[in-house]
């Protein structure tokens, strides 16, 4: 069920009727920011998976962890 070029214009026109010329690019502007805020939003979620995986990937160095048992363990 795709749209024909008539019905896309048909759109068009009544999204024209409705909102009047000057309301259209006000329109269009809070769409872009919406449509960018969610990319925003989406590549950051993806950011944060990939991170949480490259930490859960990383080895624990054991040179920390014997350090802070040695010196807890000393009087």
């Amino acid at each position: 069920m795709s749209l024909g070029w008539n019905e896309i214009l048909l759109i068009l026109l009544i999204v024209l009727l409705l909102f009047g010329g000057r309301k259209i690019p006000e329109l269009m502007r809070g769409l872009g920011k919406g449509i960018r805020e969610f990319n925003d939003a989406k590549s950051n979620v993806r950011k944060e998976i990939e991170e949480g995986i490259t930490e859960k990937e990383r080895p624990v160095t054991p040179s920390t962890t014997s350090a802070t048992t040695s010196a807890t363990t000393q009087p």
